[in-house]
């Protein structure tokens, strides 16, 4: 197949990015939320918010969630709901929550395209 020309190649990515999720929940995530519901007897719904404050400005806050809302945006992933208020989506669109174990702890992680910096804790970030 030849390559695409530079107009081609352009659309090519400005197509892709539209198809992209404005936001994505990983399956260890979506495992880890669909575990702790479980033994809650909640709902496997995660809220994502995005709050002033922490050492960077911004600060990501996760809760369980009953419903969404009708403005949340809402992504699912094996059964789970992540869902985020639209002020908090403009913060974050275009990242993905993981989660992650390691020899420090277990926790939710975001991994976001819109921060410009963020902090040791991984909860707080700047744009």
């Amino acid at each position: 197949m030849p390559p695409l020309s530079p107009a081609a190649t352009h659309a090519y990515l400005t197509r892709m990015a539209t198809l992209a999720p404005a936001i994505a929940l990983t399956p260890a995530a979506a495992a880890r939320v669909a575990a702790i519901a479980a033994r809650q007897n909640k709902p496997a719904i995660l809220r994502l918010a995005v709050e002033g404050g922490g050492c960077s400005g911004f600060q990501y806050r996760f809760g369980f969630a009953d419903a969404p809302e009708a403005s949340d945006l809402v992504v699912e992933t094996d059964g789970v709901r992540l869902v985020v208020d639209d002020m908090s989506l403009d913060l974050v669109r275009g990242a993905s929550v993981d989660y992650v174990e390691s020899l420090g702890g277990a926790s939710f992680k975001v991994e976001n395209p819109q921060a410009a910096s963020g902090c040791g804790c991984g909860t707080s970030f700047s744009v």
